[in-house]
């Protein structure tokens, strides 16, 4: 009996490998979503993982072996020549040296999944320098200084691009196919996956984060709303879509009640204006995506509601899911394969997720990371947050405290000194002096 046909991008894969071998990733980052990227390479056609760089050795050998391989499929390897060695025996190469693994010839793409935002810029800087597609995980970089490294890709003649499977993605991916229909787009978002609480810390989610195999850094950057903000302004730089309002509405609309509620007034619902990112903690909506459309001619309304899309005058176009990491591959199998990005930043920022205290911080003190106890995520223009003068949250980290900042307020350069030591902070400096002659 013939086998199943392959069909769609996995042919296309197919003919790709078939005619040039596998696509051969580089790997920045073991914690759990570098983690769960090793795994599921192992479990697909026409990718292979060549190296895997991370400075912690336990979490390495961990995800190696959860992978399957045992001791003798990977080896120790500090220089590109040694990488590029263990490729060629059929092995993964184990390095803590990101520049042994980004300048390695038989590397085609750069996977950077260590969330740090300084780390991540060193890594994609690096990769591109050496010819290697970027595949940006790291939300928090791309949010701070995307449009930048998107601008370095270019110059390289590689990809940049921010990760399938993660929200900002997935909602793209929807976003793209109602503008295909001549839909318009009224709000586009995320269903928040955790309870949300602002000041939540990892003492209190420790017991959670260990029952569920996270870390509780992570996790409180989840619950505490500062991953809903970063993806939703990388989708909002990505598309021209902005906050509607700051920190955006966040309705406990549910699956069924988004198209009613994310609309205009004009329309039933609470935005002031038509085309915004926002999110909603309603039942039905985690862990998916959506796009609230309005058609523009009145034979296409009737034709949405007849076929159950929803009462009109607006509708959802809902995703129920996002793979997250286990679907990161893809982009760079499309990097290289095809060399499309699957999101990149526009010219000119819309939005800026900036930073706000989570408890009062005293003179001095010296912040530390995201999803930990100093800071969280907040969304607005772009405009609301230059005049603000609100400290990028990719630059909160380290940054000193020089005015006492009481809990919910914001993080500015009024009250606030990012780590001028810091690459991404050097950049976004740049960035900011480019853009003090531009107005939103």
């Amino acid at each position: 009996m013939a086998g199943i046909v392959k069909v769609g991008f996995a042919a296309e894969l197919a003919a790709y490998e078939a005619a040039h071998g596998p696509v051969t990733v580089g790997l920045a980052g073991a914690g759990q979503m570098g983690t769960d990227i090793v795994v599921q390479i192992e479990l697909m056609p026409g990718i292979r993982l060549g190296c895997l760089s991370e400075v912690h050795e336990q979490r390495t050998i961990a995800a190696l072996e959860m992978s399957g391989r045992d001791r003798s499929g990977w080896v120790q390897a500090n220089t590109a020549v040694a990488v590029d060695a263990a490729i060629e025996q059929g092995k993964v190469a184990v390095t803590g040296d990101y520049k042994a693994l980004c300048s390695a010839a038989h590397i085609d793409v750069v996977i950077d999944a260590t969330g740090n935002p300084n780390i991540g810029t060193l890594i994609a800087l690096e990769a591109m320098k050496h010819g290697k597609h970027v595949v940006m995980l790291n939300v928090e970089a791309d949010v701070t200084i995307g449009r930048f490294l998107r601008e370095e890709a270019r110059k390289a003649g590689v990809i940049y691009t921010g990760a399938a499977g993660d929200e900002p993605a997935a909602t793209l991916e929807i976003i793209g196919f109602a503008q295909s229909l001549g839909f318009e787009i009224v709000a586009a978002g995320k269903g928040k996956n955790n309870p949300l609480k602002f000041d939540a810390t990892p003492d209190e989610y420790a017991e959670e984060a260990h029952r569920r195999n996270m870390n509780a850094r992570m996790l409180v950057e989840f619950v505490d709303g500062s991953k809903t903000m970063i993806e939703m302004t990388a989708v909002a730089n990505a598309t021209g879509l902005a906050p509607d309002i700051p920190g955006m509405h966040g309705p406990a609309a549910t699956r069924d009640e988004l198209a009613q509620v994310l609309c205009t007034k004009a329309d039933g619902g609470v935005l002031n204006k038509s085309g915004v990112v926002d999110y909603s903690i309603g039942k039905g909506v985690a862990p998916g995506v959506f796009c609230v459309v309005k058609p523009r001619h009145d034979r296409v309304t009737e034709r949405m509601t007849d076929l159950k899309v929803g009462p009109g005058p607006c509708y959802t176009i809902f995703r129920p899911y996002h793979l997250t990491s286990l679907e990161v591959p893809l982009s760079a199998i499309r990097a290289v394969a095809k060399k499309q990005p699957d999101m990149e930043p526009i010219d000119r920022p819309v939005a800026e997720c900036i930073s706000v205290a989570k408890r009062d911080l005293t003179p001095g003190q010296v912040l530390g990371r995201i999803g930990e106890y100093d800071y969280r995520g907040f969304a607005m223009t772009w405009s609301e947050a230059r005049d603000a003068r609100g400290i990028p949250l990719g630059l909160a980290e380290r940054a000193t405290v020089i005015k006492p900042i009481k809990a919910g307020e914001k993080l500015t350069y009024d009250n606030c000194r990012p780590d001028d030591s810091l690459l991404v902070t050097q950049i976004r400096q740049r960035l900011d002096q480019s853009d003090a002659v531009f107005v939103v």
